[in-house]
Formats: structure tokens, sequence, C-alpha cells
């Protein structure tokens, strides 16, 4: 349910959530399922998904009736104007929840030539260091290989289309960077650019605080994307949210489209599913280094290592030593 205080009914009466008659003309640009999108706004208390679940993510950017919202999040992380763009992978397979790379992504056609990945990025992977080698090594991979993917036959080289990995991160990639959206191609050491064929677009969502201070009227198109997929489920922004809202039709769109996926009880036991598998994966993973750091700091006691080396190389404090 989207509020504890009010019925559907009356939510949909105190907010203006209006249902046309049938015999209206519906303009699929500012209506789903005959909702009007013009008057969305998110009730105070409302229980709002996240739009950083994937799932849902890829469910704002591929409903048949909200094709203006992937253009609009195309056309400002690209930071270029597209006219049209056609999902290549729209059905969500029902296989492994883990499969992520090959099940929540949007790859698609951007005006009839170029192509697009555009993924959530809500969870961290692992990582043997703190430059987050491996989430960049993903991303290259598949950038080049979805361009390299592109059938050539019959085709001459400067037909090729341009690529675009388009990465919504929750959590920060790049520390020593304080803008939160990095844009990267291809270019020689004096920064001049060699190709625009292939192109990195980032979007860091755990940097926008200096942004939230800017009135909402100076925002970036892009920016208004990035709080409301940062700050649609809480309620303590829910105020700045609804301002955003209010300043964009296909935010409006995608507002309408969240409300209504709120509301369904199946999505949200599919919502709630979907964190427990990822709760108990970072449990047992947790769980699995614990035992092997207290299995090394074992043998080191028992070749009656210093404790202050057992420290360094464990991380165990001097009472959970004493302990084994």
């Amino acid at each position: 349910m989207l509020s504890n205080d009010l019925s559907r009914g009356e939510i949909a009466q105190k907010y203006k959530i209006v249902r046309p008659l049938e015999n209206q003309t519906k303009n699929r640009h500012n209506s789903i399922r005959g909702v009007d999108c013009s008057m969305i706004i998110f009730p105070p208390n409302a229980d709002i998904l996240s739009p950083i679940d994937d799932h849902i993510f890829k469910t704002l950017l591929t409903h048949p009736d909200a094709k203006p919202v992937l253009i609009d999040v195309l056309s400002s992380s690209i930071n270029r104007n597209i006219t049209d763009a056609t999902v290549r992978n729209n059905e969500l397979p029902v296989s492994d929840d883990n499969e992520k790379g090959e099940r929540f992504d949007v790859n698609c056609i951007i005006d009839h030539k170029d192509q697009a990945d555009v993924e959530m990025h809500g969870s961290h992977i692992q990582e043997l260091d703190d430059a987050h080698t491996s989430f960049i090594n993903k991303c290259m991979y598949y950038l080049t290989d979805l361009h390299s993917s592109q059938p050539s036959k019959g085709k001459k080289y400067h037909e090729l289309a341009r690529t675009y990995q388009i990465t919504f991160c929750n959590y920060t990639i790049y520390s020593q960077r304080k803008d939160y959206i990095t844009r990267a191609s291809m270019r020689a050491e004096d920064g001049a650019q060699i190709t625009d064929q292939i192109n990195f677009i980032l979007i860091e969502l755990s940097k926008l605080d200096e942004i939230l201070k800017k009135p909402v009227d100076k925002l970036t198109p892009l920016e208004m994307w990035s709080i409301f997929f940062k700050f649609a489920p809480d309620v303590k922004r829910r105020d700045i949210v609804n301002k955003v809202i209010a300043e964009k039709e296909e935010l409006r769109m995608a507002s309408t489209l969240l409300m209504e996926i709120s509301q369904d009880e199946h999505q949200r036991a599919k919502y709630r599913s979907r964190r427990m598998f990822e709760t108990d994966k970072f449990h047992n993973e947790a769980t699995i280094e614990e035992r092997s750091m207290l299995k090394v700091a074992r043998i080191m006691k028992a070749d009656n290592e210093p404790y202050e080396k057992i420290m360094r190389y464990t991380g165990l404090i001097i009472a959970e030593i004493e302990k084994l």
C-alpha cells in the first residue's frame, strides 16, 4: 500500500490522480494506463519502491507507455538530443536473479543507428583493491563487447554505430573526482578526442550533496533524473523529489509508473525477495571471510607469532585472539 493512512481512492482524490472517461482521447505522452501524469506527486508518507533496484529501474525505462522516459534519460546522459529509442532486450527472463548483466540492463538502438546499454548498479561487486578495478573492467568489457557485436558484413567501417555504456552507480567509484558524472571516450595524451565510436558514461549517485543545494529550476535534466532515482523512496527528501517531478513531463511519467509498481503487492513481494537474496549473500560472504581470518589467526598464534602481527594480518583485536 502507498500509505497506512489513506486508501488508494483517497490518495487519487487527494493528489488529483484522475482517470479520464473511456470516450476521451488518451495521450500516450502524458498518461500511463489512463492515469493523468500531469498531476502526479508522491504523497508524504508513501512507501515508494527504489528505482535503484535494477528490476524496477528496467521496468521504468522499458514500459511500452513510457518511451519518452527512456528517450529523455538517454538524451540527458549522452548530452545529445535523441528523437527515438528502441529496446532490444525488453523481456525480463525468469532465470537466475544473479545474472545481472544479462537480465537487467537496457540495450537499445537510438535514432535508428547508434546503440546504448543502460544499467543501474545498486550493489557492490567484489573487489581486490580500492581502485574498483573489477567494476571498471566489467564496464569496459561490456562496452567493447557491445560495439564489436554489431553486424559488419556488407557495411563500410564509417557506417558502424557509435556505442554508449551508461551506468548509474549507487556508490562511489572515482573518489578523487568531485563531479558526479564521468564521460569518457578514446583520447590522446593531450586530451584530443581520437574517436567517438565507444563512449563510457558513469553517473555516481553517491555524489549528489552539492546538487541538492541548487534551486530546482537550475538543475540539469540529468541532475533531476539522478535525484529521482536516488531519493524517490526517501520520505525525508520527498519535497525536493516532488519539486523535481513537477519540472519535467518525463519525470511525471516515471513517477506515475513507479507509484503503480509500488502499489502492486506482487511487485513488492519480488522486491523483498531480491533484498533478502542480497542480504543473505552479503552475510554468507562476510561469514566466509571472517572464518578465513580466524583460521589464519589460529595458525599464526600456534606458531607463536606476536599479537601485533596477527592483528595486522587479520584485523582481529587482542581479546578475539586470546579466545582462539
